[in-house]
């Protein structure tokens, strides 16, 4: 419902009711309805940065989207949950979830031209929500770029003319180095687990015992990786280098930063399909066991994935079209995206399971003795199997350059997120102020990522990561829909969405919008709490303390939801609790197109019609009043009913 509509019916129905035999009254009643409807919306203080072109938009979402989940999770999912059986939930959860949630961030992003937490003028008792996605991608940022470090360092070590993962002459090896895979596997066939006896691969040991050299736990940090710190200092540095000029710059690097990954993906697949055993692996990838459909597990990781993958509620969606022209496209846009991630990380399983297949092969093995998840698949099981082709520091440098590309991408966005909101939110103070926001933000977050660049940090990055953006990103994501939908309203949702491109989207958004897609995400939320475990590394469990922290970052994105309602009720007016809380789920009167012209459309665009008025509450004298005011305010306006 309009704000217009809103503000009528509450101050004409509460004081016309009470009143209706003074005449002071009725002039209270009129002069206040005529006061909040002759307030047009506040515009921006000052003009906001854009996109040069469409296409900037469009590849960075797409690189923002497609990340390192994309990668190393989805093949694994595909391995566990049943191979091509798995694309059936995927690709329902990407329709019922991830496609009309990306179509509704996009959209009133693009319609406000502000950031997550700005945004919520439309509906300010909820700004929490908005804070509760930049705390989300904040916590994010601090490990996300402590992989990308990674992979700069196997980047570096890839321009060697012998990887130095391939062999076991390294001072980090010992005597449990093998040089191959078929070894080790032999080795551990025979049962022998004793931990002075067991085998690992040279990969395996330039993974644990140089890169992270791993201590025994949590309990011992151990000392700084100085080779890490270096390259976490690197990555950060691009961060910086991008983005502090905004999304001018941004858009540009994008150019190059998103396509070229699929680049080396498709080089990749053209080498590995080559390799003997490679179609055993793609068989393995996509033949379904469709048993696997029948196990609530398989429905539960599609559509967590569907989350990390596609980037809902992180804020990054809603910043990105933030930058779009007012009227771009959203509903187009919101189609391609979303298509390109599913099919990227479906063509990924190719490429990396082309490669999996020579592992078993070159093992004597199955497919499933060599699939790792998160980390053990891009940083132990792919570089052993690069080590074994001909020209190996060649496609070690593409491999680990596209990793780092994939993960700039996403960082990108999630960055880009926190800065726009602090910008958005003191417009006067620090828009001008960007260069030094953007590298102060850079350097905080670099500072809060050094615990996991320790011997010890790799556990404090599974703290992170398993806690951080599980069960909180479902209730931040099934809030804005709820709100969105019922309160600001989807009628409402589709006559902005119809100023922007020219026509009203299909009434099928509605209902996903109202029914659908919050019952999934409520569905999905309720997984992801009771499956969600406490947290482990390879095998190994934490102390108590750890796993507190590890819920306290869980919930810290949350804490600013209840905290702002509190703070937005008490600094705003009205007699009772009751009145403040509706004031608070009206639109703010500065909400709306930020260019004057789009305004004045806007403004325009919310007439009342007496069909509306003759269904409220309050009786017709309610009606007539308002109507009265609202047709005065037309005329004034020169335009018509």
């Amino acid at each position: 419902m309009y704000s217009t509509i809103m503000w009528s019916k509450y101050y004409a129905s509460k004081k016309i009711k009470t009143n209706m035999s003074s005449n002071d009254s009725f002039k209270d009643t009129d002069s206040v309805i005529m006061e909040k409807m002759e307030q047009p919306p506040v515009p921006n203080t000052k003009a906001r940065d854009g996109w040069q072109g469409r296409m900037d938009f469009l590849l960075t979402c797409i690189g923002y989207a497609v990340g390192l989940g994309n990668i190393w999770r989805f093949p694994y999912l595909c391995y566990k949950s049943g191979g091509g059986a798995f694309f059936i939930p995927y690709i329902i959860f990407l329709l019922l979830c991830g496609v009309p949630l990306f179509f509704l961030e996009v959209s009133i992003g693009q319609f406000s031209s502000l950031s997550p937490v700005t945004i919520w003028r439309f509906c300010p008792l909820f700004k929490g929500v908005g804070m509760g996605m930049v705390v989300v991608s904040a916590i994010v940022c601090i490990y996300y770029n402590v992989i990308v470090a990674w992979t700069i360092y196997y980047l570096f070590m890839s321009f060697k003319n012998v990887l130095p993962w391939s062999h076991c002459y390294n001072s980090w090896n010992d005597e449990r180095c093998v040089d191959g895979l078929e070894e080790v596997l032999n080795i551990t066939s025979l049962n022998i687990t004793s931990a002075n006896h067991t085998k690992m691969t040279a990969s395996e040991q330039f993974w644990e015992n140089h890169v992270l050299a791993i201590t025994d736990g949590i309990e011992d940090s151990g000392r700084l990786r100085w080779q890490l710190f270096i390259c976490l200092s690197l990555a950060w540095l691009c961060v910086f280098l991008c983005l502090f000029k905004g999304v001018k710059v941004l858009g540009k690097v994008m150019h190059f930063a998103a396509p070229f990954p699929y680049l080396v993906l498709i080089a990749l697949l053209i080498r590995g399909i080559q390799l003997p055993g490679a179609v055993e692996g793609i068989k393995f990838y996509i033949i379904p066991r469709w048993e696997k459909l029948a196990d609530y597990q398989v429905w539960g990781d599609a559509a967590l994935q569907i989350f990390y993958s596609v980037g809902m509620a992180w804020g990054g969606l809603i910043t990105m079209a933030s930058y779009n022209n007012f009227h771009n496209n959203a509903y187009r846009d919101a189609m391609i995206v979303p298509i390109i991630n599913c099919g990227t990380s479906i063509f990924a399983g190719f490429v990396i399971f082309s490669v999996l297949g020579f592992m078993a092969h070159t093992a004597g093995t199955t497919v499933d003795e060599v699939v790792k998840q998160g980390p053990g698949l891009a940083f132990v099981a792919y570089p052993e199997a690069v080590a074994k082709l001909p020209f190996s520091p060649l496609w070690a440098v593409l491999f680990f350059l596209m990793l780092f590309t994939i993960g700039l991408d996403s960082q990108f966005g999630m960055f880009e997120t926190g800065i726009s909101s602090f910008i958005d939110e003191y417009p006067s103070l620090l828009r001008s102020k960007r260069v030094l926001l953007a590298a102060v933000g850079c350097f905080v977050e670099f500072l809060l990522g050094l615990p996991c660049i320790t011997q010890g940090g790799i556990y404090v990055l599974q703290i992170m990561d398993w806690y951080s953006s599980s069960f909180s990103l479902m209730m931040i994501s099934l809030l804005e829909c709820v709100v969105i939908a019922w309160i600001y309203g989807t009628e409402r949702f589709f006559k902005d969405i119809e100023l922007m491109i020219g026509y009203k989207p299909h009434a099928i958004w509605h209902y996903m919008w109202r029914y659908v897609t919050p019952a999934v995400i409520f569905g999905v939320w309720l997984f992801s709490i009771i499956t969600l475990g406490p947290v482990t590394y390879d095998g190994k469990s934490y102390p108590t303390w750890a796993i507190v922290l590890g819920w306290i970052l869980g919930m810290v994105s949350l804490v600013p939801i209840p905290l702002m309602m509190i703070i937005q009720i008490i600094n705003t007016d009205g007699d009772t609790i009751v009145e403040r809380v509706k004031k608070l789920t009206v639109p703010a009167k500065n909400w709306g197109p930020s260019k004057e012209e789009d305004r004045e459309r806007y403004v325009q665009s919310l007439s009342i019609d007496e069909s509306t008025f003759s269904n409220m509450n309050g009786g017709p004298v309610d009606c007539e009043v308002a109507l009265l005011q609202h047709k005065q305010k037309i005329e004034r306006n020169g335009t018509s009913l």
